[in-house]
């Protein structure tokens, strides 16, 4: 990424230097970057705002009682992992943070989550199907509210900031919906099917076969 926008910058005072704009160059610069501080100081606003209601709502209950509500859906989607398993209740509570547009808040959930299901994983060395899955689900980033989305929109001054809600909720529910049956189908058709990169030499004299791929 730093490539890019070092070529797309390098570009832009190029050709703004042929046309000679350069002058507009610079002034779209400065604009920019003081438009990115008044952003960062309305992100700072809103996440504070929203990271507080968070622990309100973590400190009244309401936060355990979603979980425990998502608590049987996530024992279905991840049916390869314990029931009991604390990785559930961590998930549920990534899953529940994420719905909010609070990722600084679901990032700690998520990581524990990911070291529980390392945890029950019985190939150390590859990532399970439970990993797999809830990286796609954290990667589709289903949301309620888009509060980062929100904070930008109403950090650059947009006059309706809160019609992005009903959009971003759609997409979110399509891209999560295809990454929950994308990462299952996956798991059906590959079921069993572990590729081995160095599997274990047979005895000389026992012929070609391998367990992975070899001829028999």
């Amino acid at each position: 990424m730093n490539y890019i926008f070092f070529f797309l910058i390098v570009i832009s005072i190029a050709i703004g230097a042929i046309n000679g704009k350069l002058q507009e160059v610079c002034n779209a610069v400065m604009s920019g970057a003081e438009l990115s501080v008044k952003v960062a100081f309305s992100l700072i606003g809103i996440m504070a705002f929203w990271l507080g209601m968070m622990k309100i709502a973590q400190k009244s209950g309401i936060i355990d009682f979603l979980s425990k509500i998502l608590k049987p859906v996530t024992k279905v989607l991840f049916n390869e992992i314990p029931p009991e398993s604390p990785a559930v209740g961590d998930i549920a509570m990534n899953f529940t943070a994420n719905a909010f547009g609070l990722s600084n808040a679901a990032t700690p959930f998520g990581i524990k989550a990911m070291e529980e299901l390392q945890k029950e994983n019985k190939d150390k060395t590859s990532a399970s199907n439970s990993m797999c899955l809830f990286l796609g689900m954290n990667t589709a980033g289903f949301q309620l509210i888009p509060t980062t989305v929100l904070a930008v929109l109403v950090g650059i001054g947009y006059k309706n900031p809160t019609e992005i809600i009903a959009p971003t909720l759609l997409v979110t529910i399509i891209a999560f919906t295809f990454a929950v049956v994308f990462s299952k189908v996956l798991q059906k058709v590959w079921k069993g099917q572990r590729y081995n990169p160095h599997p274990t030499p047979l005895p000389e004299g026992e012929g070609n076969n391998t367990e992975y791929g070899g001829t028999k």
